[in-house]
């Protein structure tokens, strides 16, 4: 049997997880000594009041290959294959600590982990259309060169409503060129090739909304394409964004989620992201 494995740092539709069998590993969310299971034992909403209580951004932690071992041993059966697609490993551990667990149980299942280069919805569209793929028939190994070839093509355009979260958290380095600039800038990164760089630095929330849509229409023209929209606690923008999108793309699905902890945490709520995937037809 095929298992599809992601992690926390992908955004996957509710419905996804069962409709189309993901397994999601959870990502440590750690606030000073105590560690929380992200979606486990800590919702989105759970951590934003937790934030500000402490005044605090927490440390977020990969699955260590310990995890992984007791993640797939749970969710899968001897003999099955396992396709373990994640964040980035550019900007993630998580790939790594798959990659130790596939090696140490390579006599109980054929684990493929996956280096996705991407992050967010990103993620949840290429397990999505892996699974969509296995049941019109095809190989695991046409299912896997599916998604190597694919993950050059996704594109992730974020904008963020403050700076704050970014700087208290230290973790995004790309965007320290805007940290030293003044703190009331919207800046827009995109996250390509696995890398999260800012793109550009705009004055107003609507200028830097407009600009996502004319970077990815630069980008995809008329292409046929999945438009999805992520957003961290600003549902309004989100829709907003999702709504003007439609207008400029050939989109054959549109989606929107909210942004999952492990990203918020480092770029703050009122980011709001488009991701446009390619539609292999």
């Amino acid at each position: 049997m095929l298992r599809i494995v992601t992690d926390g740092a992908a955004d996957i539709l509710p419905e996804w997880q069962k409709e189309f069998g993901i397994d999601v590993i959870p990502v440590n969310i750690l606030f000073g000594e105590k560690s929380y299971l992200q979606g486990v034992e800590l919702d989105n909403e759970g951590f934003y009041k937790l934030v500000e209580e402490t005044k605090r951004i927490p440390k977020t932690s990969q699955p260590s290959p310990h995890q992984f071992v007791e993640f797939y041993r749970k969710i899968a059966q001897k003999g099955d294959t396992i396709l373990s697609i994640h964040i980035t490993a550019k900007l993630s551990g998580t790939y790594a600590s798959a990659m130790s667990a596939a090696e140490e149980l390579k006599g109980e299942f054929n684990i493929i982990p996956i280096d996705s280069a991407c992050g967010s919805l990103g993620i949840g569209l290429m397990c999505r259309e892996a699974r969509k793929l296995e049941r019109a028939g095809k190989s695991v190994d046409e299912i896997v060169k599916y998604v190597e070839n694919i993950k050059s093509q996704v594109r992730v355009i974020l904008t963020l409503d403050t700076l704050e979260y970014a700087k208290m958290s230290g973790r995004v380095k790309t965007l320290q060129a805007a940290l030293a600039s003044v703190l009331n800038v919207k800046p827009i990164a995109i996250l390509r090739g696995g890398e999260l760089n800012m793109a550009e630095r705009v004055r107003t929330r609507k200028a830097a909304l407009d600009r996502v849509i004319q970077i990815a229409k630069e980008e995809y023209g008329d292409k046929p394409v999945y438009v999805a929209v992520v957003h961290a606690r600003d549902l309004k923008s989100g829709q907003g964004l999702l709504d003007e999108a439609k207008k400029h793309f050939n989109h054959k699905d549109t989606m929107i989620s909210e942004l999952s902890i492990s990203i918020a945490a480092n770029l703050g709520p009122g980011t709001v992201g488009l991701i446009i995937y390619p539609v292999v037809e």
